[in-house]
């Protein structure tokens, strides 16, 4: 396993460092995978886990050790310590290898192609909903290899992940076949094979002028914008502020980029300006001091004597506080507007609310103050000739996130304008490549062309399909020129889906869940859904002892919990200012429901024992109390024919009658089957007939109610707060970033708690169709009353169980 894992590392290695390295993205996990095979086939799912765990370790060593490094450097704690940190956490970092090899386990059974589709499909879908600092993923290593990137276009860096991770599953299945012979290994080697293959076709049609960028439904391209980024290649702003003073650092920085500035205008004819972020600093048009305000002015005459528009980065300050910016400065109108940095570094830029103090402060004092912006916005540029280009601005870890991409292309954005400080990764170049090769998928997703430029490289100029038309090395200053032609592309599937292939993801791995549960479920049941002979209960087995008023006591506080939610039913339907009320939904199923159904569960634990069986008799426990019924002198069990307050049976002893109390059990039947009985019923009038349909049925296992009331709406409520977050707020963790931990967590609590209580509301109102339903048939067609219940029953699981997650998709896809 060591081997396998350090094979693969070693691959992963080749891998990020691109250049010819992106060949071994269709191989790099394959013998990681033959690993996990061996360990699936001794049916281990804690070494599965620990093999996993040990392969993110290893993968974040080979490809992330820069990221360790730079932390450490950042931080001041050194590059070893980073290293060691990143590697601690490495589950964390990485967690789409747990979800892969978890999915894969539970899937081995399965035939076919199954088990590798639902491993790749948790792979994506814990990437889509995980929050990941710097948003990497597996397919950004195809990006040295223009074919075979074009196809981001289509589901992104996530689709072409997806695929690199199935034709690494075929590479593993053909060996897993070796044995076998050349026959035996030939389809799995062609199935792998044939995503390379179709990545390259697809990658030939795109560049070959059929593509997006000038396809069929593309506007035809306007004159060029001909634009110079400014890579001044000054770093380490703190450092030096220390070293030259405030003052003279930024005098320094400014006497550069003007410098620059100038010769790309005079000499090269630029016809606008992009410099880095935070190439200025401190808050423009805030000024904090005398000094502050002369360079703003000055910023100001530069652009007025240059005569083209200036866009650069920035701090913006409003009455909340300051902001990562970019400014756009027009030449003769001043500043035109900001756009704020919507993804900030946690821990540099920002301390979370919950966490932000002055002993925070002292442990980390580098970190900033500054507030999240809140999501795409595109930006006028208007050029001396008259025209106004709408852009889209990316600040740093904007450009790692698909989303703003695409919510600028659908705002009409032509280019995009991307600005980053990546002098800490370090010199190694690693990490800035890294980053260049996100940034340039947003705009083969988009079809968008892009400047970027940072402050000691890479800098470039991309067009529609990533490739870099001109651009600046690492670690020196340069002046980057270049003309991008510009149209208003046709939108690409990515722009019309949005980042789909996660979402898509999630919905296959519920589908196969449900799937799983369903094969469980008739596994379980005979044909048509009705039981035949019950299995027997497993002893020993609480049970409620229940004397004639304490049952009708809980019976009637939980008639009253049923009627209750009835009735909130019924308001939920007419009542519009309730239904969008989560915090009067909750106290009023407090009183209607959660009071009345613990005055029943206090009853029923007042008279709980334990039913055990030995030497004959029936033992029934509380304590030091004990009863014993033998099992000799038991003529029958009768179960109740009303089951309230739950299921339970009559015990009828031999020359005795019935006995003076009720047994309330799980399940009637299965109880009546381990003491030797069976359930007797009359079978004469409506109740017996609607009593014997209810014991043909099994209960099905999700119907446990931490399964149905706490488990279906966290599932439910996860992508709904995910979509709710980055609607609101920009990002999936945007709440948590402008607020704190304790506001994200009672935001997520309600969003858990509405739809725990439409769950609850939905499974009374179909509680009361199969009741009522198995009522009637029981009247009118007492010979099939069970198979009607059992009909009813399916269809109810089905609203619930996969009605709700496909209305839930529904919703999020057609958002």
């Amino acid at each position: 396993m060591l081997a396998c894992i350090l094979a693969s590392a070693i691959m992963a290695a080749a891998y990020a460092r691109g250049g010819a390295g992106w060949v071994f993205g269709f191989v790099l996990l394959a013998p990681w995978l033959v690993a996990l095979d061996a360990l699936q086939q001794r049916r281990s799912p804690l070494g599965t886990l620990l093999c996993a765990w040990a392969m993110s370790v290893a993968f974040s060593a080979a490809a992330f050790a820069w990221f360790g490094g730079a932390l450490g450097r950042y931080t001041q704690l050194g590059e070893a310590a980073g290293i060691a940190l990143l590697l601690l956490a490495a589950p964390l970092f990485q967690p789409q290898f747990l979800a892969y090899a978890l999915a894969r386990y539970y899937t081995r059974r399965a035939a076919g192609v199954l088990p590798a589709l639902a491993a790749a499909a948790s792979w994506v879908a814990c990437e889509h909903f995980v929050p990941r600092i710097l948003g990497d993923t597996l397919g950004y290593g195809l990006y040295p290899s223009p074919l075979l990137r074009q196809a981001a276009d289509l589901g992104g860096a996530a689709g072409l992940t997806l695929l690199l991770l199935l034709a690494n599953e075929g590479v593993a299945g053909a060996f897993a076949r070796y044995r076998s012979g050349w026959r035996a290994m030939a389809r799995p080697l062609a199935l792998a094979a044939l995503v390379p293959l179709g990545l390259a076709a697809y990658g030939w049609h795109a560049l070959s002028g059929a593509g997006n960028g000038s396809g069929p439904g593309a506007a035809a391209a306007g004159k060029p914008l001909r634009m110079a980024l400014i890579q001044a290649n000054i770093v380490d702003y703190e450092a030096q502020r220390q070293q030259k003073g405030a003052y003279a650092f930024v005098r320094e920085l400014l006497d550069q980029h003007f410098a620059m500035s100038h010769d790309a205008v005079t000499r090269q004819r630029a016809e606008a300006l992009l410099w880095t972020e935070t190439a200025y600093p401190t808050t423009f048009g805030h000024p904090k001091s005398e000094a502050g305000a002369e360079f703003d002015a000055e910023i100001r005459a530069f652009a007025d004597a240059a005569g083209v528009p200036l866009v650069f980065g920035t701090y913006a300050r409003d009455g909340a506080g300051e902001y990562n910016a970019a400014a756009f400065l027009e030449p003769g109108r001043g500043l035109a507007g900001f756009y704020r940095k919507t993804h900030l570094f946690p821990l540099t830029e920002y301390l979370p609310t919950w966490l932000d103090g002055a002993m925070a402060r002292r442990w980390l004092p580098w970190a900033g103050h500054w507030l999240p912006g809140n999501g795409a916005r595109v930006m006028p540029l208007r050029l001396a000739d008259g025209r106004e280009i709408p852009v889209l601005p990316l600040i740093c870890r904007d450009d790692v996130d698909t989303e703003l991409a695409i919510a600028g292309a659908r705002q009409g954005a032509q280019v995009i304008l991307a600005m980053s400080n990546d002098s800490w990764f370090g010199a190694g170049g690693q990490g800035a490549r890294l980053h260049q090769a996100a940034a340039a998928f947003r705009s083969i997703e988009t079809r968008l062309p892009q400047f970027r430029v940072t402050t000691n490289g890479y800098s470039a100029a991309y067009d529609a399909y990533g490739e870099v038309l001109a651009g600046a090395g690492l670690g020196s200053a340069g002046l980057v020129v270049a003309d991008l032609p510009l149209r208003q592309p046709a939108p690409t599937l990515m722009v019309r889906w949005g980042d789909w292939v996660g979402l898509a993801a999630a919905a296959f791995l519920l589908v196969l869940a449900a799937r799983a549960l369903a094969a469980a479920w008739q596994g379980r049941r005979g044909a048509g859904g009705v039981r035949g002979a019950a299995s027997a209960a497993q002893f020993p087995l609480r049970v409620f002892v229940l004397p004639p008023a304490a049952r009708i006591a809980a019976g009637t506080a939980r008639l009253v919990a049923r009627a209750g939610l009835l009735a909130m039913c019924l308001a939920m339907l007419l009542n519009d200012t309730l239904r969008n009320n989560t915090l009067a939904q909750l106290r009023l199923i407090a009183v209607l429901f959660v009071l009345p159904e613990a005055i029943a569960w206090c009853l029923l634990m007042a008279f709980s024992a334990q039913a055990s069986l030995a030497n004959g008799r029936l033992l029934l426990a509380r304590g030091a109390q004990r009863l014993e019924i033998d099992l000799a002198h038991l003529a029958a069990l009768t179960p109740w024919r009303l089951p309230l307050p739950g299921p339970g049976v009559d015990l009828q002893l031999a020359g005795q009658g019935r006995w003076r109390y009720g047994l309330a059990v799980p399940d009637a039947a299965r109880f009546a089957a381990a003491l030797g009985q069976r359930a007797a019923v009359r079978g004469a009038d409506l109740l017996d007939v609607y009593t014997q349909a209810r014991l043909a049925l099994g209960r099905w296992r999700l119907d446990h109610p931490l399964a149905k009331f706490v488990l279906l709406p966290l599932v439910l409520a996860l992508p709904a707060f995910h979509l709710h977050q980055r609607i609101a707020y920009g990002s999936a963790f945007g709440e948590y970033y402008s607020f704190g931990l304790q506001a994200y967590l009672m935001a997520f609590g309600l969003w858990w708690a509405a739809w725990a209580i439409g769950v609850i509301l939905g499974a009374t109102l179909l509680r009361t169709v199969i009741e009522g339903g198995s009522l009637l048939a029981a009247a009118l067609r007492p010979g099939q009353a069970s198979q009607v219940r059992g009909g009813l029953q399916n269809a109810a699981h089905a609203a619930l169980y996969l009605g709700l997650p496909a209305w839930l998709l529904w919703r999020i896809l057609g958002a």
